[in-house]
């Protein structure tokens, strides 16, 4: 069965398609976040790592280290915001302009229009758009532990040194938390840019970002080095 938007046709495989990324995308998340007990993710065993590493900041002296840490993942979050504003505005250029994308992709999956075309961005864009406020939110809780880090009393004794780097590792760990969704949404963003081909090349193409997701949070080799014992 085919629906016609504006004459935009609109099958019924589409509409799978899409649920389909939509319900990966959700679902991918909260399995990574929330994995079983004997089956924990990338993801969740760099949280001990977090906590440690605020543990032995206590007592480093100098912290320079510590600060280098902090402002190179306050770099990565900025150039991935920046390269999704970038793509963002792409997008928007593309679908104010589409006639030759539709050039492209006329001969694998005809769009019936240049309608069809910017329909079928919109997906990519929202998970971009999607992806930018993660990473923007990111870089401002990297600064907000920079600031709990510089907060930490010098000496180790003092009474609040351990609380304040307790605090500090806490929100480091939700700086990454949305990090790590902002990179998801991009992986799911490249994904959705098949539907350009049609609803098939979409489905293959999220199968394929569900793959490469699973694989590099529960069966990678650093998955396996982050397990091993001393």
């Amino acid at each position: 069965m085919t629906w016609h938007l504006h004459g935009i046709p609109f099958g019924a495989l589409d509409l799978l398609a899409l649920a389909v990324l939509a319900v990966s995308w959700i679902a991918i998340g909260w399995g990574i976040e929330h994995p079983p007990k004997t089956l924990p993710s990338v993801t969740t065993l760099m949280v001990d790592f977090r906590r440690d590493w605020m543990r032995q900041f206590v007592t480093r002296q100098p912290r320079i280290f510590d600060a280098t840490m902090i402002d190179s993942l306050r770099q990565g979050t900025a150039f991935f915001a920046s390269a999704c504003l970038i793509a963002i505005g792409g997008g928007v250029a593309l679908m104010g302009n589409p006639a030759g994308l539709m050039n492209l992709t006329q001969d694998f999956a005809p769009a019936g229009s240049s309608e069809g075309i910017e329909l079928r961005i919109i997906p990519l864009l929202l998970l971009l758009a999607d992806a930018l406020m993660k990473f923007i939110w990111s870089h401002r809780l990297f600064g907000y532990c920079a600031i709990l880090m510089a907060a930490v009393p010098n000496d180790p004794a003092d009474p609040l040194a351990y609380h304040r780097a307790a605090q500090a590792a806490e929100i480091n760990i939700t700086a990454a938390r949305s990090f790590n969704r902002g990179l998801r949404s991009v992986y799911f963003a490249l994904a959705a840019l098949a539907w350009l081909f049609g609803a098939v090349a979409l489905l293959v193409a999220t199968a394929l970002c569900l793959a490469v997701l699973i694989r590099r949070e529960f069966a990678s080799r650093s998955r396996a080095v982050l397990l091993r014992k001393p």
